[in-house]
């Protein structure tokens, strides 16, 4: 007989200087939101890093939330939570692939963020994924946010805006 499938983690990035993180979560689901995030804090805290924590409206608001920040704050990098659940309508499409889209955008552009947006059929699945001791999918998308900061600074990018600079606007 053969075994289920295996899930492999990768083993976590090491840090000469700690890695500063925002945590922006939409807690329509607020008990949900709440292991998203307890997942999310651990797995910073384990590789030395801070965080801080705010919280957004909905799913919607993350990328556009995380994109001021990004411009604005002092981060190395971004952990979007949240949990839509699906209903009657289409809207569960739309708010899961157009929040998706919006992070896409930004993480294409250099910004590192972990992806912990739960999209799932009911409760039931968004309970077993936001646990911190079951699936943690609230850990897994600091990780993945914390492996982008590693790799950024591994490639040795300093800067961290969006956009032209005054000083590369004569390059083109």
């Amino acid at each position: 007989m053969m075994a289920g499938p295996t899930h492999h983690a990768l083993a976590r990035p090491a840090f000469d200087e700690a890695p500063k993180i925002l945590i922006v979560v939409a807690p329509y689901y607020k008990d949900i939101a709440d292991g998203l995030v307890a997942g999310a804090m651990a797995e910073v805290e384990a590789v030395g890093g801070s965080y801080e924590v705010v919280e957004m409206p909905g799913a919607l608001e993350l990328p556009s939330a995380i994109g001021i920040a990004a411009r604005m704050g002092e981060y190395d990098g971004f952990v979007a939570l949240g949990c839509v659940i699906r209903g009657e309508t289409t809207h569960y499409d739309t708010v899961c692939n157009d929040s998706s889209r919006g992070l896409m955008l930004l993480g294409l552009q250099g910004i590192c963020i972990g992806n912990g947006i739960l999209t799932v059929e009911n409760y039931e699945q968004a309970a077993a994924r936001a646990d911190p001791e079951g699936q943690n999918k609230g850990g897994g998308a600091a990780a993945a946010a914390l492996h982008l900061v590693a790799l950024s600074r591994k490639l040795g990018r300093k800067d961290k805006g969006l956009g032209f600079t005054a000083d590369r606007l004569g390059e083109c």
